[in-house]
């Protein structure tokens, strides 16, 4: 015998998947079409006749570069090697003027810099680019890499699913978390390091960082379900998949993304991930402090929620009717 549909059903279908189709445009789209740098670090060293009018340029672009001066060419080729910086401008002679970028860290904003700099150059001055640490040649653009982002969360989303629609509870689901995760990064690496070249740093680092990134995204969905039930699969997926892929910045970085969405990608898991490994991945493990310290949050959360056991809600007593005998 079939069920009647609720009355509701028709107005709830018609109203939910156009709300969740503009949420999807805003979150993917609206990012995407205000790109732009700001507040992007970059380097300059060298005797200020000659960087003093490319600092000038630079800081006519209100905040969209974040100008810090270094006393040597050196060390502000450093400055890009360590992630400081995304470029550094130096210039030891009036005529020429040395760009160093690291595409491995953005191609999009090597270009970038290449282009600024090309065009704010004084007249007459030689600009010379060297790309201290390039994209692998398997993967110049990134894309490779970035299109490892969203399977990644879609491993996380499968996992915190499957523990919960097998009734796994407590340690035995956050044991399986960590082993799914284990494996599942172990295998990612396989993928991505050995057979299609595109990570090329210590092959272990990263099958950690890969491992941390789907146990963060797992393990938040599957407390977020065992706290709220359906919802929490509901709320889970909206914050590693919809908004963690659309704000990672891994296709072009956080600092060209509006505000505050470049900040906020970054603490969660895909943005915290991605940036995480390409600093494992190319830059020796130079990295700045929030991709570890995002990634911890979220697994702490995560197992907490999965772990911590649930109260007990207790039904008040009725009171119990006493039957009044009539004395004769």
């Amino acid at each position: 015998m079939s069920t009647a549909p609720h009355p509701r059903a028709t107005v709830i279908v018609l109203l939910a998947v156009p709300f969740a189709l503009a949420l999807a445009l805003w979150a993917f789209a609206w990012p995407a079409a205000r790109i732009a740098p700001n507040d992007l670090p970059v380097a300059v060293a060298g005797t200020e006749q000659v960087t003093a009018p490319i600092t000038r340029e630079l800081n006519k672009a209100g905040d969209a570069f974040d100008v810090h001066h270094y006393g040597t060419a050196d060390q502000a080729r450093q400055a890009v090697e360590q992630r400081d910086a995304y470029g550094a401008i130096t210039a030891t002679a009036p005529d020429r003027i040395d760009l160093f970028t690291a595409s491995a860290a953005a191609p999009a904003v090597a270009q970038l810099l290449t282009t600024t700099t090309a065009q704010n150059a004084p007249s007459g001055t030689e600009v010379v680019t060297t790309d201290l640490v390039p994209s692998p040649a398997t993967d110049p653009n990134g894309s490779t890499l970035a299109s490892s982002t969203l399977p990644l969360s879609i491993a996380g989303v499968v996992t915190g699913a499957t523990i919960t629609l097998f009734g796994l509870r407590r340690f035995r689901a956050a044991t399986t978390l960590v082993g799914v995760s284990v494996l599942a990064g172990l295998a990612a690496t396989a993928i991505t390091h050995s057979w299609l070249g595109v990570l090329t740093g210590n092959w272990w680092a990263e099958a950690g960082v890969l491992t941390l990134t789907i146990l963060a995204a797992s393990s938040v969905i599957t407390g977020l379900a065992a706290r709220l039930g359906q919802a929490g699969l509901s709320l889970g997926p909206l914050i590693v998949v919809l908004l963690g892929n659309a704000w990672s910045a891994v296709n072009t970085s956080p600092y060209l993304l509006p505000e505050p969405i470049g900040l906020l990608g970054q603490w969660l898991p895909p943005g915290a991930g991605a940036n995480f490994l390409r600093s494992t991945s190319y830059f020796e493990g130079n990295t700045p402090g929030t991709p570890v310290l995002s990634l911890s949050l979220w697994i702490t959360i995560g197992l907490f929620l999965v772990i911590a056991p649930k109260r007990r809600q207790v039904e008040p007593h009725e009171p119990s009717l006493v039957k009044n005998e009539a004395r004769i």
